[in-house]
């Protein structure tokens, strides 16, 4: 069984960076692909990063390109997001999810193309 644990959240002024850890524990074997996704107060869970284990290549939602790096330790079976220029906008839990074993994905950019997720980590920009 597949168990992630996210690290790195916190509270930030608006403009600071954070870099969010997501650690990978159990038969990962066939999980393709590895996600961020973050649900602000109030709102629905959304897409904000992708990467494919394989060739290391990466999608991300509009609202992140070119803050937002997501990257792959496959030795340490570890993901990041780093997060730079954080907004205010940007604050929400944000969740590291694995992608359903043997599933090539269509980018990876839908949460039904997970069937893993961690518990989350709180993310506070202040304005």
């Amino acid at each position: 069984q597949v168990r992630l644990v996210e690290s790195g959240g916190g509270l930030v002024q608006a403009g600071g960076s954070l870099n969010l850890s997501c650690v990978i524990s159990g038969r990962i074997l066939a999980r393709n692909g590895m996600g961020w996704f973050r649900q602000p107060p109030g709102k629905e869970r959304e897409f904000v990063a992708s990467i494919r284990w394989s060739s290391g290549s990466a999608k991300y939602g509009d609202s992140v390109k070119g803050r937002f790096t997501i990257s792959s330790d496959n030795d340490r079976n570890t993901v990041y997001l780093q997060m730079n220029s954080l907004k205010s906008e940007d604050t929400a839990v944000y969740y590291c999810a694995a992608a359903r074993p043997w599933y090539t994905g269509n980018g990876y950019v839908n949460p039904n193309e997970y069937d893993t997720w961690g518990r989350g980590t709180q993310v506070t920009v202040s304005s």
